[in-house]
């Protein structure tokens, strides 16, 4: 929109002076026809225009000051700072500078070629376009905002960026959204607005009250919601599967509210649907908090607890009693989990596929021996950082895991070559190997894995004392395998 759309748009105001007026209010209004222009019937078509759509600047990151373009500047639709602002841009200069002259000199009925395409095909594009975008083609005329607008297009929601006013902009999409269902957004399953660090509880207010059949929501780095906002949405959005909410340092808990324990028991009978939760980085996280968690998500399958540094043995435990049915947990950077975790852990038995207990320092083969006892069909392990475990974890890992796929043992200094060879002759279908910082490797441990796991794709053998003679003979055995390495002399 430049300069010339003041003429283009007619009643609408001067260029970006309707765009501001859209920004400072929230309120909607119904699609408008804008005064004819006296040069063509065609330009009354462009000066069509909506107030209803969300403005992109609700969205959008602040635009840089006014610069000079040919004869004219850019203008701003706000100046307030912090806040998200439209900008205005001028049209380059053209030989026809003036817009009637400009107007007139096109063919009566000249079409674009865009507006060419069917309705269903210009939804399929418009499918492509993140949400900024889909508001700013509602923009454009009245056939792209009915298109825009198409209930098939909003089942996402999906707004970044650290200065985005997420609150206001929740609102009016969900007031938009609204119109056909009155007060419930029947079509909206997923909200991503990780990194807005702007959202607060009064954004996820809005998504409890408006969205009943969410199934996804993601607020990852949003610290500035707390425990009683994320009640609100587990209470009203029964359907809610994957919630993300790493990052978010107030956050302790995830538990209905009372109300909704008491209302709303015949609707999931006190239990809530989550199966994928990731709570990384929630430090304040205990384990009567995990205890809360397991007693009301018992439908658990995915959990990530990375450095939630105060839990204990006694969460796991929690964990375990009702919530048997986790195929990937991760409890990386939780120094107080030990053996006796690890022997919570594995009652998960054959369903646990994935385990990270990554610089966990308390833990030593006993636990190793835990999990690789009862979990057999593990397939991926991380113990980067556990230096308490040996060869002979390592031996019992092989022996009982045969399918695992992947094994990071950086930084483990009491594993050495006997153990690799264990892993070679046992795990044949491994792809992923980590031996980052492992002293006590040579190439003689490392030719053993590359004559027995032909699969093996990626190895990581940094900081390890190694010959080129041994990296140059992984490479010929596994030609896929990728080789982050430190010796200078291997290419």
């Amino acid at each position: 929109m430049g300069a010339n759309n003041g003429k283009q748009y007619g009643s609408e105001g001067k260029g970006s002076s309707s765009i501001s007026s859209d920004v400072s209010s929230s309120t909607d209004h119904t699609p408008t026809k804008a005064q004819k222009n006296v040069a063509t019937s065609e330009d009354s078509d462009l000066s069509m225009r909506t107030l209803s759509t969300p403005s992109p600047a609700l969205i959008c990151p602040p635009a840089l000051p006014g610069f000079q373009n040919g004869r004219g500047s850019s203008t701003s639709s706000s100046s307030v700072t912090g806040e998200t602002v439209a900008m205005v841009h001028s049209p380059p200069p053209t030989r026809l500078t003036h817009p009637l002259i400009r107007l007139a000199s096109r063919p009566q009925k000249e079409q674009a070629s865009v507006d060419r395409l069917p309705d269903h095909s210009m939804v399929h594009i418009f499918s492509f376009l993140p949400t900024n975008q889909l508001c700013r083609c509602a923009r454009v005329c009245r056939r792209w905002y009915n298109l825009a607008w198409d209930p098939r297009l909003w089942r996402t929601i999906r707004l970044t960026g650290e200065t985005v006013h997420v609150d206001r902009a929740l609102k009016v999409l969900t007031r938009r959204l609204c119109q056909d269902t009155p007060n419930v957004c029947l079509m909206l399953e997923t909200v991503v607005v990780s990194g807005c660090r702007r959202l607060t509880d009064r954004g996820l207010y809005t998504i409890a009250q408006c969205c009943p059949e969410l199934r996804r929501l993601e607020v990852s780095g949003c610290y500035n919601i707390s425990n009683e906002a994320v009640f609100d949405v587990v209470s009203l959005c029964p359907n809610l599967e994957h919630l993300d909410v790493s990052g978010c340092s107030k956050v302790t808990c995830i538990s209905l509210t009372r109300e909704a324990s008491i209302k709303l028991s015949p609707l999931h009978g006190k239990q809530i649907s989550i199966r994928y939760l990731d709570m990384t980085d929630c430090f304040v996280l205990e384990d009567e908090g995990l205890h809360t968690i397991a007693a009301h998500c018992t439908q658990l399958t995915h959990l990530y607890l990375r450095r939630c540094v105060r839990l204990t043995d006694e969460g796991l435990r929690y964990l375990v009693i009702y919530c048997t049915s986790i195929k990937e947990l991760s409890v990386s950077d939780c120094r107080f989990v030990s053996d006796f975790g690890l022997r919570e852990i594995a009652k998960l038995e054959s369903r646990l596929r994935y385990l990270s207990i990554a610089h966990c320092g308390r833990v030593t083969d006993v636990g190793i021996r835990y999990i690789a006892k009862y979990c057999s069909k593990l397939r991926y392990l991380n113990a980067r950082g556990c230096e308490g475990i040996t060869d002979h974890g390592v031996e019992y890992l092989a022996k009982n895991c045969a399918k695992l796929k992947s094994l990071d043992i950086g930084k483990c200094p009491l594993v050495s070559d006997m153990g690799l060879e264990c892993l070679a002759l046992n795990c044949f279908n491994l792809k992923r190997l980590s031996l980052k910082s492992c002293e006590s490797i040579t190439g003689q441990g490392l030719q053993v894995v590359a004559a027995n796991c032909f699969d093996l794709q990626m190895l990581n053998v940094q900081d390890c004392e190694v010959s080129v003679e041994a990296l140059r003979f992984v490479k010929r055995h596994c030609k896929r395998c990728v080789i982050e390495h430190t010796n200078p002399a291997f290419f």
